[in-house]
C-alpha cells in the first residue's frame, strides 16, 4: 500500500511503501477487543477492600436484652442490616490480570493500524523537529494535520520537548513507537506517525517475509523548485 508522506504545513512531498503484513492485516474486531480488556484489566489495582462483621471495630457486646422489647431479635450491631456494620459480600483484594500470548497483541495491534489506514485515520509525517518545549509549536503542526482531532502523536525515540509540548493540549499525546498499544490507538480517532516512528513499527510488527521501507521523496524538490 501507497500513501502520501505530508511535511508540517500539511503538503504532500512524497510517498511512501507501508509493509503488508503490518497495514493490511485482516481485521479481527474480536481479537482488538480482547487486547484492550486485557490492557484496562491490567491497570487496575485490585486494592479495593471492604471489611466483614469480623473485622470492624464495634463492641462486642449484645445490643439489647433477647426478649420483652417487642424487636426483632439482635445479637450484634455488627450485622451488615446496621450503619457501621460490617459489609456482606464486598470486594476484596485482587488480581485482576488477563494473559494473552505475545502473537495474539501483536496480531490485534496489526488489526488496528490496518483499520486506521483503511479510513484515511494515519498521517505520514517526514519529520518533527521541536528546538525547545512550546506548546504553540505542536499546536500549529496537529491544526495542518489533523483538523483539530484527538490525536496520538508516535515518536521514534525520547524527545523532550515534544514530549513537554504536548501535555498541555487535550486530546493530544505524544507516545513512544515501542510503547505502541491497543488502547491508546483505538482511543484517538488520528494517528500522526513519523517515518522513524514507522521504521521502528516496522521492525517490532512486521512479519520476516516483508519487505523493507520504501520511501519516494521525489516530490521535495519539486515542491520547493515550485515555491522558490
Amino acid at each position: 500500500m501507497r500513501v502520501s508522506v505530508l511535511n508540517v504545513t500539511g503538503r504532500e512531498i512524497g510517498t511512501v511503501d507501508l509493509p503488508a503484513s503490518v497495514f493490511e492485516a485482516k481485521v479481527n474486531r474480536d481479537l482488538m477487543h480482547q487486547a484492550l480488556v486485557r490492557q484496562m484489566a491490567n491497570a487496575r489495582r485490585g486494592t479495593h477492600n471492604t471489611k466483614t462483621r469480623a473485622e470492624v471495630n464495634r463492641t462486642t457486646a449484645k445490643w439489647y436484652r433477647q426478649k420483652g422489647t417487642g424487636r426483632a431479635r439482635h445479637g450484634s450491631k455488627k450485622a451488615p442490616i446496621f450503619v457501621g456494620g460490617g459489609v456482606a459480600h464486598g470486594p476484596k483484594p485482587r488480581s485482576y490480570r488477563k494473559d494473552m500470548t505475545r502473537k495474539m497483541r501483536r496480531a490485534a495491534i496489526r488489526s488496528a493500524l490496518s483499520a486506521k489506514v483503511a479510513n484515511g485515520d494515519i498521517v505520514f509525517l517526514d519529520e518533527l523537529v521541536v528546538d525547545i518545549p512550546k506548546t504553540k509549536t505542536i499546536v500549529n503542526t496537529l491544526s495542518n494535520l489533523t483538523s483539530g482531532e484527538s490525536t496520538l502523536l508516535l515518536i521514534a525515540n525520547a524527545d523532550e520537548n515534544i514530549e513537554k509540548s504536548t501535555r498541555n493540549i487535550a486530546d493530544v499525546k505524544a507516545l513512544r513507537a515501542n510503547y505502541l498499544n491497543i488502547r491508546d490507538l483505538l482511543g484517538y480517532h488520528k494517528i500522526v506517525m513519523s517515518l522513524d516512528a514507522l521504521e521502528v513499527i516496522q521492525g517490532a510488527l512486521a512479519l520476516e517475509d516483508s519487505t523493507a521501507l520504501v520511501v519516494d521523496m521525489t516530490g521535495i524538490s519539486d515542491a520547493v523548485d515550485e515555491e522558490e
